[in-house]
């Protein structure tokens, strides 16, 4: 932990003993650091949920944009905060990602944060060109091995966690050979896959269903352990020969390190409660996202488990940072 976090800390304990620290909270604004671009995936998740939390906990809760080096810069000004509450920071899965992918961070993912909550989690969907003469995994790990190194995927960049790394688990666990091709987003990822230039991607649910539904992309597997309601009939590959496979976007609320549990335990309440509103599941759905809180144990466990299992990925695939 950084020296000028502990002097932040000492002060605010000396000044204050724990009690009375969490007593009232929240009294004031709270401010949402959303390390990732305005306009972007990331800002639309806090901007559904920033509103929908504010009205759970009665004070605002005010969205700040911190974009740069892949969430990084964003994470690193809330681990430097002070624990009271009042800083919280929306993270993907890829901060567990970064912690392999990057060589140095400026922070410890784990020991520089207070988990708080999840908060959203949202499948990939494994889809090929029409035109491949492939009805399900099985056939198409069949047609990989068969032709090693002739299929490719789209990715929406290097380090993604679904598009890129969520098939790079799928060949380490199937042994197969296939090319990634990354692009700057999912978007041209799209636009060449059902041109035939690739053969497969693992993109969001949401943008791909109008073109399953029109035939032009078949679906193979959801990559979430659960079916998804708006593909049901597509099994999970975890049901399809790859038990441990499981690859998920998802979003959750940290705090910087030091965080008292029962404010944690408060911002987690008030996060539960929020994400039982109608409205903000079919607004998440909407997105090819799934309303999901996570108690703050259950969530640093997930974290670590993720961490772990990315740095597999990452060690295997050779993955570098565009």
């Amino acid at each position: 932990m950084k020296l000028n976090h502990i002097l932040l800390m000492l002060v605010v304990l000396l000044a204050s003993p724990l009690g009375a620290w969490s007593e009232g909270y929240p009294s004031r604004a709270v401010h949402l650091i959303v390390p990732f671009a305005a306009g972007g995936p990331a800002d639309g998740i806090g901007r559904l949920i920033g509103p929908r939390l504010s009205e759970a906990m009665g004070q605002p809760v005010v969205i700040d944009n911190r974009a740069g080096a892949n969430s990084i810069v964003g994470s690193e000004l809330a681990s430097r905060a002070l624990p009271d509450g009042y800083t919280l920071v929306l993270v993907s899965a890829g901060f567990t990602v970064n912690a392999s992918l990057y060589s140095k961070l400026p922070f410890d993912p784990i020991k520089d944060f207070s988990p708080v909550s999840l908060v959203t989690l949202g499948p990939g969907i494994l889809v090929i060109h029409a035109s491949l003469p492939v009805k399900n995994l099985l056939q198409l790990i069949a047609l990989a091995k068969a032709k090693p190194g002739s299929l490719s995927y789209g990715s929406s960049g290097s380090g993604a966690p679904t598009s890129h790394l969520g098939m790079e688990l799928l060949k380490v666990i199937a042994g197969i050979d296939v090319v990634h091709v990354p692009y700057r987003s999912m978007s041209p990822a799209i636009v060449d896959l059902l041109g035939g230039q690739i053969q497969m991607a693992i993109p969001t649910i949401n943008v791909t269903l109008p073109h399953i539904i029109s035939g032009r992309l078949r679906a193979l597997g959801v990559t979430s352990r659960e079916r998804s309601s708006a593909v049901p009939q597509v099994p999970p590959l975890s049901e399809q020969g790859m038990p441990d496979y499981e690859a998920n976007n998802w979003y959750g609320l940290l705090a910087p390190a030091g965080l008292p549990k029962p404010i944690a335990e408060t911002i987690y309440a008030d996060a539960a409660k929020a994400l039982q509103l109608q409205d903000l599941k079919d607004r998440l759905s909407a997105v090819g996202m799934v309303a999901k809180a996570m108690s703050p144990e259950n969530f640093g466990l997930y974290i670590k488990s993720e961490i772990v299992k990315w740095a597999k990925v990452v060690r295997a695939s050779g993955a570098k940072p565009d």
